[in-house]
């Protein structure tokens, strides 16, 4: 290295006062590797403009995207017991929920909101895949029986979000009994006669697609979606078999009758706003 390069160059930028470019402005699609500014991403909701690879979203995304205008109420979810079994595996279980903590900003890898859809009240709850895989531990229950509750309470629809990996390891058995207790929150909400929407993103498996997640009165899925509950590769050594092209995909699942529709991101607003004000209609018809 010159005295140029050591010296010089750095007094010549702090005189200019030359600001460092942030690393985040481009984003890689994963699906066909093209460079997409973030500008054009966010108004795309996450979706490549080049080949229509939908991006894994946040929760928050997910709010913000389904109410109108973006406008929603979070409500604050019951506590859970941090770490009842007092987990440890290469690190403790709370020190990875005050990493996820720390990298979402969220309490847990669930939200819950209220607000208007097409000018009707409904009751959002959304998972994060960033939070941990999404994973389903006590407080993702508390936070889909909540969810329920507030639904009954406001006579409004519920729709629910789905972003897992399934059931979350260090809560045992703990995580297992979330599986019946939010399918008794489905439950609440469709013996109100309450409209109960699922909406399933990429990924959906495990616990979370044997429990809630396949219960809906409407199934959605985004385009390529993995959906199911063991992984594809267990499932081929299980059956001894090649399993087909596409399989546990959002399209294959449609085709197969086990989802009700495809819809694109784009279009998965109105979709939901139509379906709500239709099935609203006919509860007050009734």
């Amino acid at each position: 290295m010159s005295w140029l390069t050591e010296f010089v160059r750095p007094k010549i930028r702090t005189l200019l006062g030359r600001k460092e470019v942030p690393d985040n402005l481009w984003h890689q699609c994963p699906s066909c590797q093209q460079m997409i500014f973030h500008t054009e991403l966010a108004a795309a909701k996450k979706v490549c403009p080049h080949c229509g690879f939908h991006m894994r979203a946040t929760a928050q995304d997910r709010l913000a995207w389904t109410f109108d205008e973006g406008k929603y109420t979070r409500i604050e979810l019951p506590k859970a017991v941090p770490d009842p079994l007092k987990f440890r595996d290469q690190k403790r279980y709370t020190d990875r929920l005050k990493e996820a903590r720390d990298k979402t900003r969220q309490d847990d890898a669930i939200l819950v909101a209220h607000g208007t859809l097409g000018g009707v009240n409904a009751v959002v709850a959304a998972m994060s895949f960033d939070f941990m895989g999404g994973s389903m531990g006590a407080a993702v229950g508390e936070g889909l029986v909540a969810a329920a509750r507030l639904a009954v309470l406001q006579a409004a629809p519920l729709i629910v979000y789905t972003a897992s990996g399934g059931a979350r390891m260090q809560e045992g058995a703990i995580s297992l009994m979330q599986m019946p207790r939010s399918v008794i929150a489905s439950q609440m909400v469709k013996e109100a006669g309450l409209p109960y929407i699922v909406v399933l993103t990429d990924p959906t498996t495990g616990g979370v697609s044997a429990s809630f997640a396949m219960l809906g009165d409407i199934q959605i899925a985004e385009p390529g979606a993995l959906i199911g509950f063991a992984g594809a590769r267990v499932i081929e050594q299980t059956v001894r078999e090649k399993l087909p092209e596409g399989f546990q995909r959002a399209e294959y699942l449609h085709a197969h009758g086990i989802i009700d529709m495809v819809v694109k991101r784009g279009d998965l607003t109105p979709m939901l706003a139509r379906l709500v004000g239709f099935c609203t209609a006919r509860q007050m018809a009734a």
